[in-house]
């Protein structure tokens, strides 16, 4: 009983550092204007914010096939 108790408490404690590390993220809204407004795939950023593109991101960004995973719009 003492080794599922221990057991337990170690999970638990993972799972906390995890959920307080994921609520650090600075993750920035789309813009709400018209050109973001009629975004809702991944390829309509791409067009803009790809390699080469009017508004490139950095290559230290995170994975780019996933945009509106992270980014979310203002609205509800």
């Amino acid at each position: 009983m003492k080794h599922n108790a221990g057991l337990i408490i170690l999970v638990l404690t993972v799972l906390s550092f995890l959920f307080f590390l994921s609520r650090g993220k600075n993750v920035p809204l789309l813009p709400a204007d018209a050109l973001h407004a009629v975004v809702n795939a991944n390829d309509g950023c791409l067009g803009c914010h790809g390699p080469g593109k009017q508004a490139p991101l950095k290559p230290s960004h995170p994975p780019k096939e996933q945009c509106l995973v992270c980014h979310k719009t203002g609205k509800s």
